[in-house]
C-alpha cells in the first residue's frame, strides 16, 4: 500500500518551495532529504537537546517534532537563513566564530536560529539572560561559556550594523 502524498508550499529562508511528503514526514527531514538543506541536525529526535532548532513565523521550534504539512503556508528560517542578504555572516554566526562558541559544530545550528529570534526580542542581553535564552539547547563540548560570550558579542554585532545602516 502507497502512503499518501501531500502537496505542500513553504517558504525557506525567503524562496518558496514545493514538495509532496507522506503525512508523517518530520519538517527536518522534509528540509534536509526534500530540500538538501542539511543544516539543520537530528540529535535526540524526542524535542530535548535543540539540535534541529529553526524558525517557523520567527518563532523557535524542534523541527523534529512538526510535521512537515503543518509548515504548508509558513514561512522557515534555517541555519542557512541567518547569514546576511550578501551572503555574509550574520551577527549571531560572526560572533560564534569571534568566541569560539562551537566545537565540533552538531549543536551550532540550532543556538544559532534560537539565539537569532532571542536578540529580535531582547536586543542587549546581561549574561545571565543570555544563559537563560540558551538553556533548551545542549552541548556537550563547550562548556556553554563561549556560547554565552557569543550571545553578548552577537547582541553587540546586530546593534552596530543597525546602526550602521542608519
Amino acid at each position: 500500500m502507497t502512503e499518501q502524498l501531500h502537496q505542500i508550499t513553504v517558504t525557506v529562508n525567503g524562496v518558496a518551495r514545493r514538495g509532496e511528503v507522506p503525512a508523517r514526514r518530520l519538517l527536518a527531514d522534509f528540509l534536509r532529504m526534500d530540500l538538501g538543506l542539511t543544516g539543520t541536525h537530528l540529535g535526540c529526535e524526542h524535542g530535548v537537546c535543540g539540535a534541529c532548532t529553526l524558525l517557523l513565523d520567527g518563532v523557535p521550534v524542534r523541527s523534529c517534532l512538526i510535521f512537515a504539512v503543518s509548515a504548508d503556508g509558513h514561512a522557515v528560517t534555517t541555519v542557512e537563513g541567518c547569514c546576511e542578504a550578501g551572503g555574509e555572516l550574520g551577527p549571531v554566526q560572526q560572533a560564534f566564530q569571534d568566541c569560539h562558541g562551537l566545537q565540533c559544530g552538531f549543536c551550532t545550528p540550532g543556538f544559532i536560529t534560537t539565539i537569532t529570534a532571542y536578540l529580535e526580542e531582547n536586543p542587549k542581553p546581561t549574561e545571565e539572560e543570555a544563559r537563560e535564552a540558551i538553556g533548551g539547547n545542549l552541548c556537550r563540548c563547550t562548556g556553554y561559556q563561549n556560547i554565552v560570550k557569543a550571545v553578548l558579542r552577537a547582541a553587540d554585532l546586530k546593534r552596530e550594523r543597525e546602526s550602521a545602516d542608519e
